[in-house]
């Protein structure tokens, strides 16, 4: 695997190579039938998910950002996020997530939700959703269960998430 040349916003014409790193990356596919699902329905945001490329044009890493609502108020979920195991823990995934909440946030967004490691995205800004009174649509640790408010001049939505169908988690 080659180095990191590029972080770029995704295209829903990158699907097979999302796929394929997403094969590449997971013990499973249901990461791959996620990306899949969300670049084929109305979640999908153009200009928000970014992926990085290497030097030889292949996909390295992707940090996918889809709609989702707070009780009827628009907001981002960050999931799935994948970094090719040949280049994990060089900062490719941190370049490339950076760069999605930046693109969100230059795009107006108001916030993004993630569930994920309580010790890796608080680097981002992400602290617990539940201190902003921000519920899980399933029973989750506290912790892992996280929001980034980008801007702070608005006031973040509260309530539960309600993921895009293709999460297929109900409310």
């Amino acid at each position: 695997m080659r180095a990191m040349s590029e972080v770029r916003p995704a295209t829903r014409e990158d699907g097979p190579a999302l796929r394929a790193l997403s094969v590449a990356t997971f013990p499973n596919n249901a990461e791959a039938d996620l990306v899949d699902a969300l670049l084929a329905g109305d979640a999908w945001v153009d200009g928000l998910s970014q992926v990085a490329e290497a030097d030889d044009g292949s996909l390295v890493a992707y940090a996918i950002l889809s709609r989702c609502q707070i009780d009827g108020a628009p907001a981002l979920a960050l999931a799935p996020c994948a970094v090719h195991p040949d280049v994990q823990r060089q900062g490719v995934g941190t370049a490339t997530i950076a760069a999605a909440l930046e693109a969100a946030r230059a795009a107006g967004e108001a916030l993004v939700v993630v569930l994920g490691h309580a010790a890796y995205y608080p680097r981002f800004g992400f602290v617990r959703a539940s201190t902003l009174g921000i519920g899980a649509p399933l029973d989750v640790p506290d912790e892992a269960w996280m929001a980034l408010v980008l801007d702070p001049e608005r006031v973040a939505p509260s309530g539960t998430v309600a993921y895009a169908d293709a999460f297929g988690v109900g409310t």
